[in-house]
């Protein structure tokens, strides 16, 4: 028998996206780590799928848990605003396995100055794959925009980390191990604003409840690069801060103390354990439509809603990416 599909609506969410709970539940579906796997023509499949339900098209014997699949690699692979495939490595299913090695390596390799300049070095050019493919699409940026940003990020990584390894040469051990967190925290002030800079200047894209396009707010803009910047530095947070204190006790044990070549690989797989539940939790933290009442908006800005609808409006939406 042939599920009903009539009241469907795949770009319903599942989950609600007005709770932490439900926010969570959705970002563990869309960062599945395994969905970097599919093959190409799988996610084709998925977008034609996706396509074809929203044009109430579909194949004859089509089932619901085909669409949600469908949905959910859509979701994964393709940019909310452009619908273009973004690169794999840029895609938050990506950001397990990406960051746990480079996680895992940044604080295995804290006591030399070159394995801390090279390390910061790839994590920020991760970081800037990854803030630019989850880029509002409507701003766009320019390549020498990209460029000062990422040598801006990656400067205050290394400057940061450098610095710190400095001054804390004397402290203990474990406030070492704490180093490069410090610096991935400053980088990613730095890195999400100046890759996005654009929506800063220009303002980013707000609607009123029905979608339709209002205008463009710079404060807007702000209020969701200062959410991702919080997202992207409580992603990384517990693993940083936590996994040190675990290794520095692990390493004092006569067994561990025989198997050093091992401490690199332990590393990156408690890493993983930590993005596996960090990644969906940090993105879940703010809504990714968010609610912006009208009084936070600049005056020229409630003066063209003002004429534009005769009647308060309470609230504008946009969305902030990733």
């Amino acid at each position: 028998m042939e599920a009903d599909l009539s009241g469907f609506n795949i770009d319903a969410p599942r989950w609600d996206q007005c709770t932490f709970l439900g926010r969570v539940k959705h970002f563990f579906n869309v960062t599945d780590p395994r969905t970097v796997l599919v093959p190409e023509w799988e996610l084709d499949w998925a977008k034609v799928m996706v396509e074809k339900s929203r044009m109430g098209t579909v194949p004859p014997g089509t089932r619901v848990e085909q669409l949600l699949y469908a949905k959910k690699l859509y979701d994964s692979a393709f940019h909310p605003d452009t619908g273009d495939k973004m690169n794999v490595i840029g895609r938050m299913s990506f950001q397990v396995p990406g960051g746990m090695i480079i996680t895992g390596f940044m604080l295995q390799f804290y006591r030399t100055i070159p394995a801390v300049i090279f390390w910061q070095w790839v994590n920020q050019s991760f970081n800037a794959l990854v803030n630019y493919t989850n880029r509002n699409a409507a701003s766009p940026t320019s390549v020498r925009q990209m460029a000062v940003s990422y040598v801006t990020a990656t400067t205050a990584a290394v400057a940061t980390a450098v610095g710190m390894n400095t001054l804390t040469k004397r402290a203990p051990p474990l406030v070492g191990r704490w180093v490069p967190f410090a610096a991935v925290a400053a980088a990613n002030c730095v890195n999400i604003p100046m890759m996005r800079q654009q929506e800063l200047i220009q303002g980013i894209c707000v609607k009123d409840r029905n979608h339709n396009e209002i205008g463009h707010s710079r404060r807007a803009a702000a209020i969701g690069i200062t959410q991702v910047v919080i997202s992207r530095i409580t992603m990384a947070a517990p693993g940083m801060i936590l996994l040190p204190v675990v290794m520095e006790r692990l390493e004092k044990l006569r067994c561990m103390k025989r198997i050093r070549v091992l401490h690199a690989p332990l590393q990156v797989l408690l890493s993983g354990c930590f993005l596996i539940f960090m990644v969906p939790v940090a993105c879940g933290l703010f809504p990714q439509k968010c609610e912006l009442p009208v009084s936070y908006l600049e005056p020229e800005l409630q003066d063209t809603i003002k004429a534009k609808y005769g009647e308060p409006v309470p609230y504008v939406y946009f969305n902030k990416g990733l």
